[in-house]
């Protein structure tokens, strides 16, 4: 008697054992499959990046360009959305190639353009203003504000005077949610489209020597006179300054 317990009691708990070892196993198969899933849905651009519409003019900048020109990195687009606040995340890099979006971050525009949300621009030496259009990105150095990234403004009187006025992508500790917490806004650059320094040097590394850089906001001269965004637009005057609404 002792001796059937015993072995039904041994085969309840083998049936128990390999019951908890199945339960186990798809446990972990759910779980795993719960931190893949939303990693692999929330870098894709339908989720993660810009609104269709700015997407839309931001590649039509770029192939417009690309049909001209060859870049190290024609797969690469980053877009800034000025017309978005400095609180929001609105630079996006995107592998146009695999449709993802690679990095969503914070990103300060210049302090002449304005407090949270930018509504001046300028391609003026000394505005202290952000620059608007296409940007191809150049090499790296090290400055002022540590590890940087030359832009090209391929767009002659919107932002040709990049290199001239030393609009560069650097780190800069006014980047950062907690600044924008205490300040209502982040800190401002001189112009520059300045990252989080903890983000700065992975997006640097990625998108330099040779990718191209869309900088929007709703400024309807420079939208109307792009030579990226309309078919024979006549160029801007050297230097022009622009006025754009927030969004």
């Amino acid at each position: 008697m002792s001796r059937r317990r015993h072995n039904r009691l041994s085969a309840g708990t083998r049936r128990a054992i390999a019951a908890l070892a199945a339960a186990w196993a798809l446990a972990m198969g759910a779980a795993a499959s719960a931190a893949t899933t939303p990693a692999a849905a929330s870098d894709s651009l339908a989720v993660a990046g810009p609104r269709a519409e700015l997407l839309a003019l931001a590649e039509r900048a770029a192939d417009r360009y690309l049909a001209d020109h060859a870049v190290a990195q024609p797969q690469l687009l980053t877009v800034i959305d000025y017309s978005l606040p400095s609180t929001e995340p609105r630079l996006w890099v995107i592998d146009r190639a695999h449709g993802r979006v690679l990095f969503r971050d914070l990103v300060a525009h210049g302090r002449g353009s304005g407090e949270n949300y930018a509504t001046r621009f300028s391609n003026q030496d000394g505005s202290l203003e952000s620059s608007l259009g296409l940007f191809l990105t150049e090499d790296t150095y090290i400055g002022h504000n540590g590890y940087s990234l030359h832009l090209e403004g391929l767009e002659p009187g919107v932002n040709d005077r990049a290199r001239e006025r030393t609009l560069v992508m650097h780190g800069a500790w006014y980047v950062s949610a907690e600044f924008a917490r205490e300040h209502g806004r982040l800190g401002r650059s001189w112009g520059c489209p300045a990252l989080s320094p903890d983000v700065a040097p992975a997006v640097i590394d990625r998108i330099r020597d040779g990718s191209l850089m869309f900088v929007y906001a709703r400024d309807p001269r420079w939208l109307a006179a792009s030579r990226y965004l309309v078919a024979s637009a006549p160029s801007a005057p050297a230097g022009a300054s622009h006025t754009a609404a927030p969004r």
